[in-house]
Order: C-alpha cells, then structure tokens, then sequence
C-alpha cells in the first residue's frame, strides 16, 4: 500500500502563493494610514481584517492544490 519510506513533503510553486500574504501584512508603511475608511474603520484596520480571510483562501487553494 503506502511505502512509509517514501518522502511525504515535496516543493511546489503553489508554496509561492503563501509568501503573498506574509508580503502584504510584514511592510507597515504600505497600510500605517487612516484613509479610505471603509464601513467606518480607517483603512490600517479593514485592511489587516482583509488579509485574515485573504490568507485563509491563499492557504486552502495551496492545501488542495499540494495534497497528494
């Protein structure tokens, strides 16, 4: 059936797409601003609660596109 021998984790381009989110949240001077606001918040809040969900979605295609 399953060789335990064999190597379980491989290298995939899809592992490329995780950089997006760290890329987008680790530089603060991109998004340290108050304008636009959006339902109220001021941008530096709704855009960190965008990637939240952003990175559960970038997480789920790389899961499902790596499983073997």
């Amino acid at each position: 059936m399953d060789d335990p021998t064999k190597k379980r984790g491989r290298w995939s381009w899809w592992y490329l797409l995780l950089l997006i989110q760290f890329a987008a949240v680790l530089w603060p001077p991109f998004y340290n601003k108050a304008e636009p606001y959006l339902v109220g918040l001021p941008f530096f809040y709704w855009y960190q609660l965008l990637w939240i969900l952003l990175g559960a979605l970038l997480t789920a295609i790389v899961y499902f596109a790596t499983e073997d």
